[in-house]
């Protein structure tokens, strides 16, 4: 028998829920014969940043909120079997009884799966585009407005470490990438 083709579809499950259904079509791939009609499952997320009490914080947040992505081929029973799933409303385009869900056109999945990929990519804080002996201005915290150098990088903590000089003194700060920003050569 000649292998069919899989393709994406999109299962709409209950918002909050995303997590739950992926977790249970896993296990039901590994622990039964689903996973030969289904090979993977998906939530495309993407890392916020945000700084709460001087400290920053990263949270992942689902792009497509209610939808889970499924890579299957829906013959005999599969289609039965993710509608079912606990959690899952239905398939999106599906509607109707006796209605087959439509598949996604390949333009769409490659566009889901690179806006997944690229916000992964993004876990950028900044941290690796500054080097020892480079000039900066603090723009956040106690300290904002002076100018200092920066004299040591802590990979390990993500930390700055740059040298202000109060009052003619040189004072180090440990800061993060997000508390500076270059000073522009004068």
């Amino acid at each position: 028998m000649a292998e069919r083709k899989k393709e994406w579809y999109v299962l709409r499950a209950i918002s909050g829920k995303e997590a739950k259904v992926k977790e249970l079509l896993d296990a039901a791939i590994k622990n039964t014969d689903l996973g030969n009609y289904v090979s993977q499952v998906l939530i495309p997320t993407e890392k916020v940043v945000t700084t709460r009490n001087g400290k920053r914080v990263v949270k992942e947040r689902n792009l497509y909120s209610g939808y889970v992505f499924v890579e299957a081929d829906l013959q005999g029973e599969v289609m039965h079997e993710l509608r079912n799933t606990t959690n899952v409303i239905d398939f999106l385009g599906g509607r109707g009884k006796g209605s087959q869900p439509e598949p996604l056109r390949h333009s769409e999945v490659m566009r889901m799966l690179g806006a997944a990929d690229e916000i992964n990519d993004l876990n950028d804080d900044g941290f690796n585009d500054f080097m020892v002996g480079e000039h900066v201005k603090v723009t956040f915290g106690p300290f904002s407005g002076f100018n200092g150098e920066i004299v040591d990088l802590d990979a390990e903590k993500r930390k700055l470490k740059v040298e202000v000089k109060i009052f003619g003194r040189s004072t180090p700060l440990e800061l993060e990438a997000s508390q500076v920003e270059r000073e522009l050569a004068k």
